[in-house]
């Protein structure tokens, strides 16, 4: 007995496959390692079952659950709001500034784009890793990061490695908050972020590592911590810790970052 007709099959409809397949699979990114996780698996046998209520004609029972999934949409946007906040970002990241570098790799666009200078920020961060002196440092992408920018003091310097270790050196007026990156100068110092709200980050975590947590949750930017208790160099990337081992590695992971 033949299932299906291979005849029947249109490109479109492989390119529906693919598309649900990429869709589930950036949804399962979004609430992997958080509790969201539980609360899908949930919901997707809540509709499983409601499924196979209509398929037995279980009509009591089906409208029941029908009614308890569609009034679940509203608390659904309300329990996954932080995810579908990422997600929508993670679109939305998607610009035309994204679009020029990516046209000016292949020689597109006669200017040149102006290079971070990573090493710079990965030499500042070791060495004030090894005197425990804290800082935060954030990396514009392609989201905006005015919201934030008009909180500190606005500065035009170019980026390099004695200029970040002054900025967070403990007798420094600039010291306290945040600076901020974009493309090779520092455009801000003393930049008051947004504090996350987040539950499971870890006690030994202070008020540098949430604040961090709250730029990259409500931006696409990338953010360097460097804690004043342990000097240990923490690299936040959408709302999450990233775990890297040494500098080398983080320094790659910057690279790979900064140009998306």
């Amino acid at each position: 007995m033949e299932f299906f007709d291979l005849q029947e099959i249109r490109i479109i409809d492989i390119i529906d496959v693919v598309l649900v397949a990429a869709l589930m699979y950036y949804l399962y990114k979004l609430v992997k390692g958080t509790v969201a996780i539980n609360i899908f698996v949930g919901i997707v046998i809540m509709y499983g079952i409601w499924r196979l209520t209509v398929f037995l004609d279980m009509l009591l029972l089906s409208r029941i659950l029908g009614g308890f999934l569609g009034v679940g949409m509203v608390a659904l946007v309300i329990v996954f709001q932080q995810e579908i906040r990422k997600f929508l970002l993670m679109i939305g990241s998607t610009n035309f500034s994204a679009r020029k570098r990516m046209l000016q790799r292949f020689n597109l666009f006669a200017d040149e784009e102006l290079q971070t200078n990573i090493p710079a920020i990965i030499g500042a961060c070791g060495k004030m890793s090894r005197s425990q002196t804290g800082a935060i440092i954030v990396l514009k992408r392609n989201n905006s990061l005015e919201f934030v920018k008009t909180s500190g003091d606005r500065m035009n310097a170019e980026v390099n490695q004695p200029i970040i270790e002054s900025i967070f050196y403990k007798n420094s007026p600039l010291h306290d908050g945040a600076i901020l990156i974009e493309d090779n100068m520092i455009t801000a110092t003393r930049v008051i972020l947004p504090v996350s709200n987040e539950k499971k980050i870890p006690q030994r975590f202070g008020l540098r590592h949430r604040a961090a947590l709250g730029i990259t949750e409500k931006s696409d930017a990338v953010c360097i911590v460097v804690s004043e208790e342990n000097g240990q160099i923490s690299y936040l990337k959408e709302g999450d810790f990233v775990l890297f081992e040494g500098l080398d590695e983080l320094q790659r992971l910057l690279e790979k970052d900064l140009s998306l």
